[in-house]
């Protein structure tokens, strides 16, 4: 039986890794869940498991908050120990956190096969942690499991094998259209005295946004103009809730507290517009045909702004005010890119039980026959 450890180290991480653990699992696959603690809050994951229906953790590393480079050293000690005493075939790792290039380091040094959902994605950023994250986690993995077209681009322009490339789609779809039905019987329009298409739905926790005052205090500004005509509700991440308590609201804006996922699914579908910080609710937005407005002057997920229903308005408080107002004289057609059908994970349950094991595949710097460094399209 393959043996292979999944890592989650944030609730996000695991609407990406609960459908590829089942559809692994489906195949007869032995999987292991670690959580690596980078993010953990109690009263919230055990809404967050509930609502996804995801089994407690076999392994928790306890990592807890910190410098990223303190973040980045625990998980790895942690981690270390137990791939040893696992010994997987491999181990999968989502996303762009610490735990994820953490995780993927000690992985390529012990020797299992490293897959990473999400790759290829690019901010062009390289101020923003997650960027050096995720690129670093490429350089390390055998399988790159990039979730649209243009992040397969992006890495064959980096000179990645055609071997290691796999275009699975989008993993966060999956978990959204297999908990979509329950979402939408949710109660939660009803306990908020919301009406489907009467409000704004606002996320922000970007450190960029949320820890500059200064920054802060102009998306306040421009939120406050723009809920003299659209009303917004703003779900308050932990980051950001001493900001804003310490900057005060304008009037039009109501925050309350985080929403487990199966409300925020709910809250997001029935939203006139939802603005956000956030790559994934980016992606969400874009398979829900809601009109997402992005507060940030880039996005690693350029696919939802070509083909989904997502705006990039940066950060300037006229931009966004403007941009804003536009999208809701004109919302953008609905659109969904391909292969975002809720199927990816078993796409990457296949590229992982039916691929070659470690001692028998290139590895990530391997030269295949006949190729070299600048031939990066020459495979076996």
């Amino acid at each position: 039986m393959t043996r292979i450890v999944c890592v989650a180290g944030a609730r996000p991480n695991y609407m990406k890794i609960k459908p590829v653990m089942d559809a692994l699992e489906r195949r007869g696959a032995e999987v292991i869940l670690v959580h690596t603690g980078q993010h953990y809050d109690e009263s919230m994951n055990d809404v967050f498991f509930r609502d996804l229906g995801i089994r407690p953790p076999d392994r928790y590393l306890g990592a807890g908050s910190g410098s990223h480079a303190q973040q980045t050293g625990r998980v790895m000690a942690a981690f270390e120990p137990l791939i040893d005493e696992l010994a997987p075939d491999a181990v999968v790792v989502v996303g762009d956190i610490n735990s994820t290039l953490a995780c993927a380091l000690v992985t390529a040094k012990a020797g299992p096969l490293l897959a990473h959902v999400e790759a290829g994605l690019r901010s062009r950023d390289w101020s923003m942690p997650e960027e050096v994250n995720r690129v670093a986690t490429d350089r390390l993995s055998d399988y790159l499991l990039a979730p649209s077209p243009d992040a397969a681009v992006n890495l064959r322009a980096e000179g990645y094998r055609e071997d290691q490339i796999h275009v699975v789609g989008n993993v966060m779809i999956d978990t959204l259209l297999a908990n979509l039905d329950r979402a939408r019987g949710s109660d939660v329009l009803d306990r908020y005295g919301l009406t489907r298409g009467g409000y704004g739905l606002v996320t922000l926790h970007r450190p960029a946004n949320v820890d500059d005052p200064g920054a802060l205090r102009g998306l306040l500004k421009a939120l406050g103009e723009i809920a003299d005509r659209c009303p917004l509700l703003l779900p308050v991440h932990p980051r950001a809730a001493e900001r804003l308590a310490e900057l005060g609201v304008p009037g039009g804006i109501r925050l309350v507290p985080a929403a487990g996922y199966l409300d925020f699914i709910a809250l997001q579908d029935s939203a006139r517009v939802v603005l956000t910080d956030s790559g994934g609710i980016q992606e969400e937005t874009t398979a829900l045909g809601v009109p997402c407005v992005t507060l940030r002057e880039n996005t690693e997920r350029p696919i939802t702004v070509e083909e989904g229903t997502n705006v990039l308005a940066g950060t300037d408080p006229e931009r966004i005010t403007a941009t804003v107002h536009r999208v809701l004289d004109d919302p953008p057609a609905p659109r969904c890119p391909a292969l975002w059908d809720g199927r990816a994970s078993e796409r990457i349950a296949a590229v992982l039980l039916d691929g070659p094991p470690a001692h028998t595949r290139p590895r990530p710097t391997d030269l295949v026959p006949g190729g070299t460094p600048t031939d990066p399209q020459h495979v076996l």
